[in-house]
């Protein structure tokens, strides 16, 4: 079939490892690394108040330079042990299901965990955190400025608190759950097999672009698989969910 970009037009980003098998990253927005991110605040904020307790029990012995030490080490390294140590992710980020990883889905190392969490500076100059919004804006990837110097992204895992987010690679409506109220549409004969699969992961991620984004993304595919002669039924987004409808077994 000619002219059918099958390419996912979304946030996902297709990665290539050095043996040639593709496969697809979903990056994280922002408002689920902002909800990580409160977690890991109110943790280190315990965290903290655990200290100043120890502190003050303790600050005539030790002197004020071990509790400086101490705030710095948990200021800088926290995030630094949990990504090199617990597969790229803090608690907050594990309890979101997300996680950091290299900007070719490798596993974050030292180095690029702590380039990243070094500029954490710049992304949070004055705690306006402005740098950081506007870089994961304006990012295909949603990266902040320490993502772009260290080539770090911040993913989405199979366990991911978001409604709708899909557990499983196999295509069933239990996995789906908002295909059951729509209505399947004819397969278009043209479809090859990796034009299917397209479509299949439209409908997986549907849920993640909201009814706006999906009928952009979709109003092209839309217009070709329909054929010039052939008026529009449903919207957009609703014509390719229909398909896959059928492509899951409806």
């Amino acid at each position: 079939m000619t002219g059918f970009d099958h390419t996912p037009k979304d946030s996902s980003l297709v990665v290539q490892t050095p043996e040639g098998i593709e496969f697809v990253l979903y990056p994280a927005g922002l408002p689920i690394r902002v909800c990580a991110w409160l977690i890991d605040g109110f943790i280190q904020g315990v965290v903290l108040f655990i200290i100043l307790l120890t502190f003050g029990l303790l600050g005539r012995t030790l002197g004020g330079w071990f509790f400086l030490i101490l705030m710095f080490a948990l200021d800088w390294f926290y995030h630094i042990a949990f990504e090199v140590f617990s597969r790229g992710q803090s608690p907050g980020k594990r309890f979101m299901g997300i996680r950091v990883v290299r900007g070719d889905g490798s596993p974050v190392n030292p180095g690029a965990s702590f380039l990243r969490n070094l500029l954490r500076f710049a992304d949070t100059f004055l705690f306006l955190y402005l740098i950081a919004f506007i870089c994961m804006l304006v990012s295909p990837g949603f990266r902040r400025f320490g993502d772009w110097a260290a080539d770090t992204l911040v993913v989405y895992t199979a366990h991911a608190r978001i409604p709708g987010r899909f557990t499983s690679p196999v295509f069933t409506r239990s996995v789906m759950p908002w295909l059951e109220g729509v209505k399947p549409a004819p397969v278009p004969p043209k479809l090859d097999y990796e034009q299917k699969q397209a479509l299949l992961m439209f409908a997986r991620r549907y849920p993640l672009l909201g009814k706006a984004r999906a009928n952009e993304i979709a109003g092209p595919w839309a217009e070709q698989l329909r054929g010039a002669d052939e008026a529009p039924q449903a919207e957009a987004s609703a014509y390719l969910l229909g398909i896959a409808h059928t492509l899951g077994g409806a």
